[in-house]
C-alpha cells in the first residue's frame, strides 16, 4: 500500500548527509511541541528547556544512524520520552530534587508558552489560571504511561499507531492508556469545568 512520503523524514535524511539548514528547519518546527511535552512530563521550566535542547542534540548526534522506518516525529518523541524517563529516574535517586519541590517552586508562575491550545478554558483570566493549574495537577497525578500517552495524543502529528511505537506497547494497550487517562482527567476536572466535559 503506497504511503504519503513524510517531508520531515526527507529533511532528516538531508541532515544525515550533513545539511545543517535542514536540521534548523526541523528544530524550528518541533522545538515548541518538544518543549511542551518535556515541560508537562517534568513540570520544571528550566529543566524542560535544557532537556529539549538535549533532545535535538541527540537527534543530531544520531543522524548517521537514522533510517526512514517510521515518521520523523515518532522517532523524535521516542528520544524525548527516553530522555524524560532518564531524568525522572535520576531524580528518584536524588530525592532533594523531587518533582514535588520543583512544582512548589513553579506553581505560582503562569504556564506562558506551555499553555495547551487544545483545552477550552473560560475567558476570565482568573478562572483560566485556576483551571490551567488544575489541569497541570491532574496530569501530574496520572501514572507515567497514561500521562505520556495523553501528552503524545495531543501532538497533531502523531497517530495512535505512532504513539504505540513511542511507548513501546501494543495499539490496544495504547488506546486503553489514553482512554483511562482521559476518564481520570475528566473525573478530576469535573468540578472546574462548566460543562463537565473533557475536550482532549
Amino acid at each position: 500500500m503506497p504511503e504519503v512520503p513524510d517531508p520531515d523524514a526527507t529533511l532528516m535524511l538531508r541532515v544525515k548527509r550533513g545539511d545543517r539548514a535542514a536540521f534548523a528547519e526541523l528544530v524550528e518546527k518541533y522545538k515548541q511541541p518538544v518543549m511542551n511535552f518535556v515541560f508537562r512530563t517534568l513540570r520544571d521550566e528550566t529543566e524542560a528547556e535544557d532537556l529539549a535542547q538535549n533532545v535535538f542534540l541527540q537527534v543530531y548526534k544520531s543522524r548517521a544512524r537514522y533510517e526512514r522506518t517510521a515518521k520523523f516525529s515518532t522517532w523524535l518523541f521516542t528520544i524525548a520520552r527516553n530522555l524524560c524517563l532518564n531524568e525522572i529516574r535520576r531524580r528518584s535517586r536524588h530525592p532533594a530534587e523531587s518533582l514535588e519541590e520543583t512544582h512548589a517552586e513553579h506553581e505560582d508562575q503562569p504556564s506562558r508558552q506551555y499553555e495547551d491550545k487544545k483545552v477550552s478554558l473560560p475567558t476570565d483570566d482568573l478562572l483560566q489560571g485556576e483551571l490551567a493549574r488544575k489541569i497541570e495537577e491532574a496530569l501530574a497525578e496520572l501514572p507515567e504511561n497514561q500521562r505520556t500517552a495523553i501528552l503524545l495524543c495531543r501532538q497533531d502529528e502523531l497517530s495512535y499507531e505512532e504513539i504505540a511505537v513511542i511507548l513501546d506497547c501494543s495499539l490496544s494497550a495504547t488506546k486503553s492508556l489514553i482512554h483511562r487517562g482521559r476518564e481520570t482527567l475528566k473525573e478530576k476536572l469535573k468540578p472546574y469545568l462548566q460543562t463537565g466535559e473533557w475536550e482532549p
